[in-house]
């Protein structure tokens, strides 16, 4: 497209797409593919920004101190770390069948033990109940 870069490219919580949206659509018209984003967050975040953050934190740690990204230099290794932690983040899953499926094309998944922390971490956070 004509006038449009990648400035920077890096992962952010659904969380943050709507915050993003929502200040942008208060200045300017959205576009089609902008009101289907905003409308798809809105529907399915289950965080708030803050708690988001806190939790993409916590899972950076674990999955550097588990060594679940092993390939690449440091820089790809963090990008990687920071990938796994806001996928999890945005999906939350609730049981080892869902973590499973999020690492299944991992390179290095993580045991059962290590899932098992994972869902630790992830029941800390007060999430939306579906209906």
């Amino acid at each position: 497209m004509i006038g449009k870069n990648t400035l920077e490219k890096e992962p952010i919580p659904a969380a943050k797409v709507k915050e993003i949206l929502e200040e942008f659509s208060e200045k300017h018209e959205l576009s089609g593919e902008q009101h289907l984003t905003l409308a798809h967050v809105t529907n399915l975040n289950k965080l708030s920004l803050e708690d988001a953050e806190k939790l993409i934190e916590e899972l950076e740690i674990f999955i550097s101190e588990k060594e679940l990204i092993i390939s690449g230099d440091e820089e790809r290794k963090a990008f990687e770390t920071r990938r796994l932690a806001v996928i999890i983040t945005d999906i939350l899953p609730r049981d080892l069948s869902d973590l499973r499926l999020i690492f299944a094309k991992e390179r290095n998944a993580p045991s059962n033990d290590e899932m098992k922390e994972l869902l630790e971490i992830l029941e800390k956070y007060d999430i939306k109940k579906e209906e």
